[in-house]
Order: C-alpha cells, then structure tokens, then sequence
C-alpha cells in the first residue's frame, strides 16, 4: 500500500501544468490508505500515525489547493466547487492533528479559552489567510445551501460524522453527500429512536437552522433512525419529541479505546 501511495504521488508531481486535479486522487489515495472503516462503514476512525509517514504527500496535496486562485474556483460548476471546501476542510483539519501528534487527544487540545482551532487561519485557500470556520460558515453553509455537508465535515473527534473513505469529486457529489447521510443517521451511537422519542447527534442542535423543518427532515430518513417499523412510521409522521447527545470530542485516531 505504501509503495503504491508512493508511485501515485509521484504521479501527480507531474500535473500542475495541467491544472488542478478535480479528482482529488492525492487525497483519495490518502484517505484509502489511512481511513479506518468500522460497523459496517458507518463510522471510521483515522490512523493518524500512517497518515504521519505520509505528511509529505499530504503537504503537495494541501499546497495545490492553496495554489487555486478565486478567479478560477468561481468558474468550476457548483458540485467542483463543493467538493473542493469539503477535502480542503478535512485534509486541513488532519495536517492540524498531525502538527501535535502523538501529543493530541481532542482538537480542542489546540485551545478553547486563549484560542480556538477552528476560527484560527493556520492555512491559505483562494488567495486569503483562512480557518475552518471561514470555509464551513462563509462559504458552504452560506453558499450553497445543503444540510448534508454538515454529514461530510469532518472536525477529527469520534463524536463527528466519519470521515469518508475517499476524497469528494464533483460528478459523485449528490451520491456520496447521500450516502454520508445515511451513515450518519444509521449509526445507533449517535443517532436513534429510543422509549419514544429520536436522540440524535448534537449537531442538529448547533445547527439546527439548516434542517428546518426537523421532523420533516428526519421523516426522510426514517428507514436509516430506526430498525423497528411501528417506530419507522412515527418518524415518517413527524412531530416524534427530539434529545440531543453528548458529542464526544475525543480524537478519532484508529488507536482510541473511546466507546461507541
């Protein structure tokens, strides 16, 4: 796995004379060899310390998005557009980790009262100084109006909907946001019907503004909330009473004993 990683980077030294690469195959071959899938792919964990004998591949692949300017990025279709602030999110949240780790337990090692690693511009994209925050609050959420992203993003703690496996491109964008949904929504852990009412991820609190109207949002996905039918109904019907869950911030590294 590594030697191909290898060869395949190598590969891609070669293509900025013929622009940027919307396949996003440096990443793809990053998270394929580094995502941990588990329950069923519901859920991944990231091997932080294989990513980190990569960081090399990692960095050419960063210093490529930093190199698109604004002016090319406002003409890619919207789907392009998208894809490419979802990978530059997660790649830039897991060069992050890697600037501490093994000595990182949560992001929020990285400061809560005298500094915050998601309003903090540790990176340059489309020619500013730039944050987490600025990509996922000024520019996604904003711009493009799609709920599911918040089931793309990936903020490094298990409490977070999984990283995926393979890096977001523009033609595969409705199907893979779509499928992230519904492992997110399947996962027992962090969303589920139970004595009566849906305890769900904390996100749909933070954010709730986005999936308004709720009940009509979750009797979408009733199929992946619960196992049971008469429960499956109740959700498609709307109206089911809503709790929140504890969202667990522990590091998502594939060596956490963090329960599920």
């Amino acid at each position: 796995m590594a030697a191909r990683l290898a060869l395949l980077c190598l590969a891609l030294a070669a293509r900025p004379a013929l622009g940027f690469d919307h396949a996003h195959a440096a990443w793809s071959a990053l998270l394929k060899a580094h995502v941990v899938l588990l329950d069923g792919g519901k859920a991944s964990r990231v091997s932080y310390a294989d990513m980190a004998r990569d960081r090399d591949a990692l960095k050419r692949y960063l210093q490529a998005l930093s190199d698109v300017a604004a002016a090319e990025f406002e003409r890619w279709p919207r789907a392009e557009q998208m894809a490419f602030l979802i990978n530059a999110y997660n790649a830039f949240t897991v060069e992050k980790i890697l600037t501490r780790y093994p000595k990182v337990s949560s992001i929020w090692d990285f400061g809560r009262l005298f500094g915050n690693p998601f309003k903090e511009e540790f990176f340059s994209l489309l020619g500013r100084h730039a944050s987490l925050d600025w990509i996922e609050h000024e520019m996604l959420r904003p711009r493009y109006r799609e709920p599911r992203v918040h089931f793309a993003l990936n903020c490094a703690s298990v409490g977070c909907p999984m990283l995926r496996e393979e890096a977001y491109v523009g033609a595969r964008l409705e199907a893979q946001l779509e499928e992230q949904a519904v492992r997110f929504l399947s996962d027992r852990s962090r969303n589920r019907y139970r004595k009566g009412r849906l305890e769900v991820s904390k996100l749909f609190d933070w954010y709730g503004e986005d999936f308004e109207p709720r009940a009509r949002y979750f009797a979408r996905y009733a199929a992946a909330l619960s196992d049971d039918a008469a429960a499956r109904a109740r959700i498609a019907a709307g109206g089911v009473a809503l709790a929140f869950l504890d969202y667990d911030w522990t590091l998502n590294d594939s060596r956490s004993s963090s329960p599920r």
